[in-house]
């Protein structure tokens, strides 16, 4: 079963630095994610960064099989633009890993500017994986963890903060 963490920063930047840390820690094995979304809150909105554009993959996806299928009707330009068109449209309705209205709802609850780490683990080495990022300190919104290790993290990000601060 996986966990999920939401972290809370001040800005986009320190969190794709955090997101980044992330990364680099699931190439050593220490972490494993199943998604990893910013959700950056503005006045008005709350726009999502996520990891995949699905859009994208959908699109060159759809071109591919489309220019497959257009080969064979003798019509591959045809094919290719039905195919990206397609698959844009696929790829923008699909939705995986963390819910986008779920972090939307979530995020929308924090001071414009904020930016929310997204993480949905499957499996992580915890002290490793808290000691890579406990300086850049954040704020525990919401997780799926039990007690006593959301307690442990929101302690470790907290005294972050507050050498930070001092």
């Amino acid at each position: 079963m996986s966990d999920l963490v939401a972290i809370v920063y001040p800005s986009e930047v320190k969190a794709e630095e955090v997101r980044q840390k992330i990364l680099k820690l699931q190439g050593e094995y220490l972490i494993t994610i199943s998604d990893a979304v910013i959700a950056v809150k503005t006045e008005d909105s709350v726009k999502l960064n996520q990891l995949v554009n699905t859009t994208m993959t959908g699109a060159a996806s759809g071109s591919f099989w489309g220019l497959l299928l257009g080969m064979v009707f003798l019509n591959p330009l045809l094919g290719v633009a039905l195919g990206a068109g397609a698959g844009a449209l696929s790829g923008a309705l699909t939705d995986f890993g963390i819910r986008d209205q779920f972090m939307k709802d979530l995020a929308s609850k924090v001071k414009s500017g904020d930016a929310v780490l997204f993480l949905l683990i499957k499996s992580m080495t915890s002290d490793k994986v808290l000691n890579a990022i406990k300086d850049a300190g954040g704020i525990v919104l919401t997780t799926s963890l039990d007690e006593k290790k959301e307690q442990h993290l929101r302690d470790t990000l907290a005294a972050a903060t507050q050498a930070k601060a001092a």
